[in-house]
């Protein structure tokens, strides 16, 4: 089976990468990459540089948002 190369968004967003295998985490990692990808996407036709920047403060802190939620999600299963 051939793979695909994984899309901005999911290498952005770490989908690759969960080592319990928990099904919210994937579930979290994958909805967060789809934002990713369409900030990317929208940032990549803009001509505005301001508008630009504004989509890569929404990529970044889309990235720490999922980011937290992967950790709310692995601190309840530790409890």
């Amino acid at each position: 089976m051939e793979q695909r190369e994984m899309t901005f968004g999911e290498k952005a967003c770490g989908v690759s990468f969960n080592p319990g295998n928990n099904l919210d985490v994937d579930q979290i990692k994958k909805a967060y990459a789809a934002i990713v990808d369409n900030l990317h996407s929208m940032r990549s036709c803009t001509a505005s540089k301001e508008a630009a920047r504004m989509y890569s403060v929404a990529i970044t802190e889309a990235q720490t948002s999922q980011m937290w939620a992967v950790k709310a999600i692995t601190w309840a299963h530790q409890e």
